[in-house]
């Protein structure tokens, strides 16, 4: 199967964005892909916001990306887009850094009045950088996600059947093969 790299963008460790996304992931690797998680709030901040292009963990994000052949971008909604720590690792990378990858964009916030974040603030940003095929993303209410005490998760089943619909499609997506136009 398909090797995703499944990006957390949230600031937090113990963010219901962070921990859905690595929930996710799971089901991803039970579908037989190979998941490589990359949760940008590990990257040191002096590299995101220096802009060092060079530093060891951009340089490793960026191969993570070269490798894959999907990805799985997951953000919580900070005033009605992507979170920063996301659009920091985004502008560090290759501006093509997409071309020939199926995305899948997920985002969580805790109103309905951010449910456009994936299409008018994430979905540009991800296309300009060549993403060959973005399924349909998905926003999460933040209500619909709860963490146990042991730290298990549970996702409201109305959010569940749509976020497994979601991954079905990616999944699909990442099984075809380009079609190559012929040679003339």
């Amino acid at each position: 199967m398909a090797t995703v790299l499944s990006v957390s963008g949230s600031p937090s460790a113990s963010s219901r964005t962070n921990r859905l996304l690595r929930h996710l992931d799971a089901r991803l690797a039970a579908q037989g892909h190979e998941v490589l998680p990359l949760d940008v709030r590990t990257i040191p901040a002096e590299a995101l916001l220096g802009a060092d292009f060079r530093h060891p963990a951009i340089v490793e994000a960026t191969a993570l990306l070269a490798r894959a052949d999907g990805v799985v971008i997951g953000t919580p909604v900070y005033k009605a887009a992507y979170s920063g720590v996301l659009k920091a690792l985004l502008d560090l990378l290759p501006q093509y850094a997409l071309t020939g990858k199926t995305v899948l964009p997920l985002a969580t916030g805790g109103t309905t009045a951010h449910v456009l974040a994936i299409d008018y603030a994430l979905r540009p940003v991800l296309s300009s950088m060549g993403a060959r095929h973005i399924v349909q993303g998905w926003f999460t209410l933040d209500q619909d996600i709860t963490v146990g005490e042991n730290g298990s998760l549970a996702v409201a089943p109305g959010a569940a059947e749509a976020l497994n619909q979601v991954l079905d499609q990616f999944s699909e997506a990442l099984g075809r093969t380009p079609v190559l136009a012929a040679a003339g």
